[in-house]
């Protein structure tokens, strides 16, 4: 499948052949599938995650990852600040053509996300995060080090994460993750809307099995255009220097 980076592409939760997947198993199988071509050059668009594990995501996107068999790597990280550091470097590396993605545990571990993720924002460097978020169907609330607001049940410390990503969603429930992932990869494949990339998912969200449409797992490339100078403005310029 091809796609436009400026291109929101939907997927149809209910047509043809599924696969059944928890969230954290889809997610993965779908970042290992997503590619960007620029001049003729085809490569991974997420290739790898880097992840620190605890209650938040362990059973999830940890499980997911270790599943996967290498088809997306792991990268083992020591501290939740300096992985997002390694992927803006990676991305800078590879022009914006390439991002890592990083994934915590909801709690103090996810707030050291956030100046990597301004870093990434500023500099328009793509990054997906991946932090994990409270129960959504709050069986217990709060759990080990998730942060509370005692006047806002819908707010976690994934919130932070709002004012310095490009997009974020909270996917509250499976099928929502069809329309975020696909939202969150045309962000992080379009130089000019590129930055931190946040798709909170909450505990036990992740490890919900669902029905998965076959086209949710297919190849698709995103392009990277290079548009061209605006005539009046390079001779403008020239006049100038």
């Amino acid at each position: 499948m091809t796609t436009h980076a400026t291109t929101a592409t939907t997927v149809a939760a209910t047509a043809g052949a599924t696969r059944r997947r928890t969230v954290a198993q889809a997610l993965v199988e779908f970042l290992a599938h997503q590619y960007t071509e620029r001049d003729g050059r085809r490569r991974r668009l997420v290739a790898a995650c880097w992840g620190i594990f605890g209650h938040g995501n362990v059973a999830g996107i940890g499980q997911a990852l270790l599943e996967s068999e290498g088809a997306l790597p792991y990268l083992q990280g020591r501290n939740e600040q300096a992985m997002v550091h390694a992927a803006v470097g990676y991305a800078r590396q590879c022009d914006r053509l390439s991002a890592h993605a990083v994934t915590t545990s909801i709690g103090p571990g996810a707030t050291n996300l956030v100046t990597g993720a301004a870093l990434a924002t500023v500099n328009r460097l793509p990054v997906l995060l991946l932090p994990g978020d409270a129960f959504a169907t709050r069986p217990a609330d709060p759990v080990l080090q998730q942060l509370e607001v005692p006047g806002a049940g819908d707010v976690s410390v994934n919130d932070a994460l709002r004012p310095v990503s490009r997009y974020f969603d909270r996917v509250h429930r499976p099928e929502a993750l069809i329309p975020a992932a696909l939202q969150a990869m045309r962000v992080l494949a379009d130089p000019v809307e590129a930055g931190a990339v946040t798709l909170a998912l909450p505990q036990d969200v992740q490890a919900e099995a669902y029905e998965w449409p076959e086209e949710f797992f297919a190849d698709r490339t995103w392009y990277v255009p290079r548009p061209a100078p605006d005539a009046g403005a390079l001779a403008e310029a020239a006049r100038l220097v």
